[in-house]
């Protein structure tokens, strides 16, 4: 048994070269210098060297430097989905000194205008699909720059011509929109390429990036990351999977979304950091054009989630790549189930190391070593970390016990954004970030998550919180009060069911499924909903969630 099965806290090993760098910014200069000509990133076969990020990247800079009034630490935030034109104007941006708001791309006009007033964006990349939306909630925020891209911007003439055009002409994926003072992603790059740039120097305290997040208390807050958070967290993963990996040798696949904090990291700092290929998946729910993209790449790792690894398994097509340089598979974002696991391994031949994070930690806590995978935990900690679970009152819990995971580290996050008060009630007086999630240290050093303190629900690894559902719905006329769980689903790890009272007889889960679409972005939409006369309340009036989901759980099983 290891010296620290009787202590309270497991810690990972000492992070080492965090001095090395001071910023992102450095880590993207170091990696252009070391690897120039070799392939970064890739998208609709289209690929982007070093070279050309780094030239790409220096103009859009050079734009925002002479043609905007932004100056260093304001926030600029980019909607985009995964094209080359993410990594493009996120390092842009922070070469210029600007502080990045990732945006999700499917949110809704409710949801942007939140978002974007409460991180007091100035500025904002977004993809021509959403502009509409962007048109109508612009007078809500104080955004005074945009740029709209189109999804093959960053192609060669004239497969940029002929997929735009599909998209915009065939498809009828770009609604129409106005906005006078918008300017074309392709203009301020071509501006930019005859203006000098100089970039920012920033400290490791410094904001980076804006997160956004779901609470319990309701719409989503920015946890602030700083260049220290996130380049501590590169580091972490470089120790915890680069053994793994030859610096720029890898190609690897990216289908999971780069504004999520989980492939902004792992792809667009650590793997870019050790000179590999990322291959950018635009839309990975398209399985037919998401396999047919793989037929013929020699990828040798694939980074994902239980859902997708369940979907791809399901697929004959998949079955039939070729899975021979494959030697690294990677989940995170939601649970991974042992069936999946073992599904994924018989049908590639590769096994899946787990790991757990969050946003407020950048995101990495924990990683399953490799070369000793024990499915059902989520690893061992990473470098520099400690954690440690806490019952009910605050102390601390003995090996083996279940209590609250607290994690204390380098790429613990700032606080929230303008939330001091929920920045205390998170992070504790000696730095210890309070999870929520309820977990078991086992004394071979693996964690093990058990439950969840908080009411979040986890649908393809997307936070769903029930506040935000349940003031949606509360605001249809018929809806006296309704509460919002999380179910079992086989898709998708979760579900939100939603229980509802209503004045009405005649209303119908249909009509509330479309009043909650036309507000919330789809992974937020109830899948079932149950109509009932009353709802269990406490004494003092709250709706009893757990009630809800330990009956709905009961009848399920019976």
């Amino acid at each position: 048994m290891s010296e620290q099965a009787d202590a309270p806290i497991l810690r990972g090993p000492a992070l080492e070269g965090l001095e090395q760098y001071g910023a992102v910014t450095d880590v993207f200069h170091a990696a252009v210098e070391r690897f120039k000509d070799k392939p970064a990133f890739s998208c609709m076969g289209k690929t982007l060297s070093f070279t050309d990020l780094d030239r790409l990247s220096s103009n859009f800079a050079a734009w925002l430097q002479h043609e905007t009034d932004l100056v260093p630490g304001d926030r600029i935030a980019i909607q985009l989905p995964n094209v080359l034109q993410f990594p493009v104007t996120v390092f842009g941006a922070l070469r210029a000194g600007l502080v990045v708001v990732n945006t999700n791309p499917l949110y809704t006009e409710r949801e942007m205008a939140h978002q974007f007033k409460d991180a007091n964006a100035k500025a904002i990349v977004i993809l021509a699909n959403m502009a509409d939306k962007l048109e109508r909630v612009l007078d809500k925020t104080d955004i005074k720059h945009v740029v709209v891209t189109e999804l093959a911007d960053l192609h060669d003439f004239p497969k940029r011509l002929l997929i735009n055009s599909v998209v915009k002409y065939v498809k009828k994926m770009v609604p129409r929109y106005s906005l006078p003072q918008a300017v074309s992603l392709r203009d301020t790059l071509n501006k930019g390429a005859a203006l000098s740039h100089r970039d920012v120097t920033r400290e490791q305290d410094d904001l980076a990036a804006l997160q956004y997040t779901g609470g319990t208390t309701g719409m989503p807050k920015g946890a602030m990351l700083t260049h220290r958070n996130l380049v501590a967290n590169m580091l972490q993963a470089r120790e915890a999977i680069g053994g793994n990996l030859t610096d720029g040798n890898e190609l690897v696949i990216a289908p999971l979304p780069v504004y999520h904090i989980y492939t902004f990291t792992v792809n667009c700092l650590f793997l870019m950091e050790t000179g590999n290929h990322s291959v950018l998946i635009t839309n990975p729910r398209d399985l037919d054009g998401f396999i047919k993209s793989l037929k013929g790449l020699p990828f040798t790792a694939f980074i994902g989630l239980n859902t997708l690894f369940n979907a791809l398994c399901n697929r004959d097509d998949f079955k039939q790549l070729d899975f021979s340089k494959l030697h690294l598979t990677i989940s995170g974002g939601m649970a991974l189930t042992k069936t999946s696991a073992k599904r994924w391994e018989e049908v590639t031949g590769c096994p899946i190391a787990e790991g757990y994070g969050l946003t407020e930690t950048s995101p990495i806590v924990s990683f399953n070593p490799t070369d000793a995978i024990q499915l059902g935990t989520i690893g061992k900690p990473v470098a520099g970390t400690a954690v440690k679970v806490v019952n009910a009152d605050g102390q601390d819990q003995p090996l083996g016990e279940p209590g609250e995971l607290c994690v204390q580290g380098p790429q613990v996050m700032k606080g929230y954004w303008q939330r001091e008060e929920e920045t205390r009630n998170s992070i504790d007086a000696d730095g210890w970030f309070h999870t929520g999630d309820i977990a078991v240290l086992q004394d071979d050093g693996y964690i093990r998550i058990v439950d969840r303190k908080k009411d979040m629900i986890l649908v393809s690894g997307f936070n769903v919180y029930p506040n935000e559902v349940e003031d949606v719905v509360a605001a249809h006329p018929d809806v006296v009060e309704s509460a919002a769980v999380g179910i079992a689903d086989e898709a998708a790890g979760e579900a939100i069911k939603l229980f509802v009272v209503s004045k009405n007889p005649d209303l119908d889960a249909e009509t509330l499924r479309r009043w909650c679409k036309s507000e919330l972005t789809g992974y937020k939409v109830p899948k079932v909903i149950e109509f009932r006369d009353e709802l269990p309340k406490t004494n003092v009036g709250k709706v009893l969630r757990r009630q809800l989901r330990d009956e709905d759980n009961h009848t399920a099983a019976s």
